[in-house]
């Protein structure tokens, strides 16, 4: 906690004034080297942003948080007043106690003034004393932290606060507590969160974690500041909604189903199981191939390890959007949260905070970051909750992400793998290891520690890869090229299986391939409904692999090719050849199936810093989509010409194009246009060119569009976002930006009737073609085609199989007739 010492104490000041007396308690901070002379600049500045008058005479200037780089080290000075300040208000002053703290420390100064601000009459004796005593005793003394089971005490000063009851499935985890700190960051107001007899920064996801708050418990938010009531309230209702959690559990971690148990002979290691799958092959100990440079470098001058820290930070924050982005194209958005969790580590200001006071100290930038990761991984490890104990594993991740870097290693050390399939046996994995695996090379989990609802399982479930987490440190032991049965289902390991387990484990096996190649086997047939209404179904892929497994997904073709693959995490722009080569490669895995190619859209959420585009307040009402690409013809052009000639290469028909982002007829017309003239220059073939139905002047233009365009594919997440005016990654509105808003309903309804009524076809490709309680709604509207990503095929097309054209109808007819998304959902 923050110390007051005596030389930071001056007694019998005088002041001219307000910024006067400021400037003093500023001095005395530089005066003792904690922090730098411009100081006073910066608490002049806060103090007209907010203004810093407690009551009982007291008051407590600090810097702006975005000056936290002016402090060399934490401390506290007191500068007494006798014949008082006037700070305005009619306020008197006479203890201005100076603050200098690189994150939000100074709130456990507010704790020990409450004391000192509920007597007044301490409050005037200190500030009139001549004994220095008197102030380090009654300011230590209030300070002492409380006993661990006490409640949390919310500081004087706070006085907007509600409770909060935690309604999220898991409690305040990893993706809830960022969702809150998010919210919490787009306010001015200082934001403490109360429970358990501890408190927290509201804007330090990492701070919340540590709480340990549970399904059910009760919260304290309390804020200070000029926007303080609407931070609470706007925090109150983002926890009583789930942050994103409440309605959208984890999928459910398997659990082990004794009567389908395989009944092996062997001595099986009995773990917990973790994602489902049989896997036999031969074991191998997970090992990083480390770089040699992760010594220790020494610290070098404060003020360059501070420089290198920032770069260290700001380099792993890129590495994860990167991951992020691979890992959502690769298993979804859900998935790729976690990811989103460690960039909110990489600046969560508590812990960057006290890595730049350690820097401050003399420590190296990896020592410091070391040493605060540490310090935070333990003390959630410590938790009681084991799902909330577990997430130390990512601040241990994201600790050892920076800290390689810092080391000036290039790229994250891979894991060393032989030759052959293994199942790879582990400790426990960080997050990052477990996206990064190679299916074909890794064909199941084992780990010592862990559970089933760990970060390391949901990807492995995401993967498709068997494991069983909790298995013991014993496991480690098992001398790699072992033959080894993993049992993901029964939660078991089995080593050295005998030729009566090996013949088990192989009929498990197959029985479970089997069933999986009957419902493979099914999803190749058309999708019709019961009464013989046909729908066709295709795929979402992100790159040239995902169209081969597209096919083999039963998909009747690509609905929807985001081409941004070929253009992320470069230094530049791919030329012509290399878009048409992985164009050519997917119409051939098509083999004569649909293309239908969406041009670059990018803006909005997805930057290319080559493009060094000018930043833009709101991006996602600026040059995104097709708007940039009309400006941008060094893109456009190349992008035109690999289309047109993967389409003279391809089966006819088999390539369509699709504008995103289109938001007027004009910006249609001048896209068709670009394309039909490299078109006509390369000889290619005429292809449909289409339109994504993301904004509302679209939709409500459809009839006009509907005359020039070939098709229609509606965009369900940004059209959900730009008719409901809610950003559908804002983390207390994002559960409300629901795709079966009525509202939205209506529109694509309306698109249907237009589109139909000139005899085109309207698809949807958004999220909500791939939710259960959606299908038979868009079915009864109307649509055409729904394109969702490859693994959903199977049971997309069996959902369909199950309904009737007339019963989704009358639906379809309910659900517009609602009120709220939530009369929607009711219906199904």
């Amino acid at each position: 906690m923050v110390a007051i010492t005596d030389s930071l104490v001056r007694l019998g000041l005088t002041a001219r004034d307000k910024e006067d007396a400021i400037r003093q308690a500023a001095a005395i901070l530089a005066g003792e080297g904690s922090v730098d002379p411009a100081y006073g600049d910066s608490m002049l500045a806060r103090e007209r942003q907010v203004p810093t008058y407690l009551g009982s005479g007291i008051a407590i200037p600090h810097g702006l948080r975005g000056d936290a780089g002016m402090v060399r080290r934490t401390a506290v000075a007191v500068a007494q007043f006798p014949d008082g300040v006037d700070w305005g208000d009619g306020q008197t002053v006479h203890l201005a106690i100076g603050i200098a703290a690189q994150s939000d420390e100074h709130v456990q100064v507010l704790a020990a003034l409450t004391g000192v601000l509920q007597e007044p009459e301490l409050a005037e004796a200190l500030g009139r004393t001549r004994d220095k005593g008197d102030i380090l005793r009654a300011l230590g003394g209030a300070a002492a932290p409380a006993a661990p089971s006490a409640p949390a005490v919310m500081p004087d000063g706070y006085d907007h606060r509600l409770p909060a009851e935690i309604t999220g499935h898991a409690g305040l985890h990893a993706r809830p507590a960022t969702a809150f700190a998010t919210l919490a960051r787009s306010f001015a107001a200082e934001i403490l969160v109360g429970h358990g007899g501890k408190l927290a920064n509201g804007k330090s996801m990492a701070a919340l974690l540590t709480l340990g708050a549970e399904r059910g418990t009760v919260l304290e938010i309390g804020a200070r500041g000029p926007d303080g009531a609407q931070a609470v309230r706007a925090l109150a209702d983002a926890v009583a909604s789930g942050l994103g959690d409440a309605d959208e559990p984890e999928p459910p971690a398997p659990e082990a189903r004794a009567a389908a148990a395989v009944p092996y002979r062997g001595a099986v290691r009995r773990g917990v199981p973790a994602s489902p799958g049989l896997a036999i092959a031969r074991t191998h100990r997970l090992r990083h191939a480390a770089p040699a440079a992760l010594e220790e470098a020494p610290a070098g001058d404060p003020a360059e390890e501070a420089k290198r820290l920032e770069a260290a930070l700001a380099r792993a924050h890129e590495e994860l959007r990167a991951l992020q982005a691979e890992v959502s194209a690769r298993s979804g958005s859900k998935q790729a949260a976690i990811f989103l969790a460690h960039q909110e580590m990489v600046d969560d200001p508590e812990l960057v905070g006290a890595a730049r006071a350690r820097v401050a100290q003399g420590l190296s930038a990896s020592a410091a970051w070391r040493a605060v990761t540490d310090a935070r991984a333990r003390e959630m490890e410590s938790l009681s909750d084991k799902l909330l104990a577990e997430r130390g594993r990512d601040v241990r991740d994201v600790g050892a992400r920076v800290v390689r870097i810092l080391s000036g290693a290039p790229e994250a050390p891979g894991i060393v793998l032989p030759e052959h399939p293994v199942i790879l046996l582990a400790e426990d994995l960080a997050p990052s290891d477990t996206a990064g695996l190679d299916v074909k090379r890794v064909l199941g989990l084992a780990t010592a520690l862990g559970g089933p609802n760990s970060h390391t399982a949901i990807l492995a479930r995401a993967l498709g890869l068997p494991a069983v987490a909790g298995l013991g440190e014993a496991i480690l032991q098992i001398p790699d090229g072992t033959e080894a049965v993993l049992d993901g289902d029964g939660g078991v390991l089995l080593p050295e299986p005998d030729e009566h387990d090996r013949a088990l484990a192989g009929a498990a096996r197959t029985e479970r391939q089997a069933a999986d190649a009957e419902a493979r086997a099914a999803a190749y047939r058309p999708a019709f409904t019961r009464d013989n209404h046909r729908l066709e179904t295709v795929a979402n892929i992100g790159t040239p692999a995902e169209a081969a497994a597209a096919v083999q997904a039963g998909a009747e073709g690509v609905g929807l090719l985001r081409t941004e693959f070929l253009f992320l995490d470069r230094d530049s722009a791919p030329d012509e050849e290399e878009q048409f080569q992985a164009l050519h490669a997917m119409t051939e895995a098509l083999r004569g199936l649909p293309l239908i190619v969406r041009t670059l859209d990018i803006g909005g959420d997805k930057e290319l810093p080559y493009l060094r585009l000018p930043r833009e307040d709101n991006p996602f009402l600026g040059i995104r989509g097709l708007r940039l690409c009309l400006q941008r013809p060094d893109l456009f052009g190349p992008q035109l010409r690999a289309i047109a000639r993967a389409a003279r290469a391809a089966p006819a028909g088999a390539v369509k194009v699709m504008f995103p982002m289109v938001a007027s007829v004009e910006e249609y017309r001048e896209g068709r246009a670009a394309l039909e003239a490299v078109r006509a220059e390369l000889g290619a073939p005429p292809m449909e060119v289409g339109i994504m139905v993301e904004v509302p002047s679209v939709a409500t233009m459809a009839d006009v569009l509907a005359r020039e365009v070939d098709f229609f594919s509606v965009g369900t997440n940004d059209l959900t976002q730009y008719v409901l005016a809610m950003d559908r990654m804002h983390p207390a509105l994002a559960t409300r930006a629901d795709g079966l808003h009525p509202a939205v309903l209506r529109l694509i309804g309306q698109v249907v009737k237009a589109a139909h009524a000139e005899g085109k076809w309207v698809g949807v490709c958004g999220n909500l073609a791939a939710e259960r309680a959606a299908c038979a709604i868009l079915v009864g509207l109307g649509v055409d085609e729904l394109s969702v990503s490859p693994p959903s095929v199977p049971e997309l097309k069996a959902r369909i199989r199950g309904l009737r054209l007339a019963d989704a109808r009358r639906l379809a007819e309910r659900a517009l007739a609602c009120g709220t998304a939530a009369e929607v959902r009711a219906l199904s």
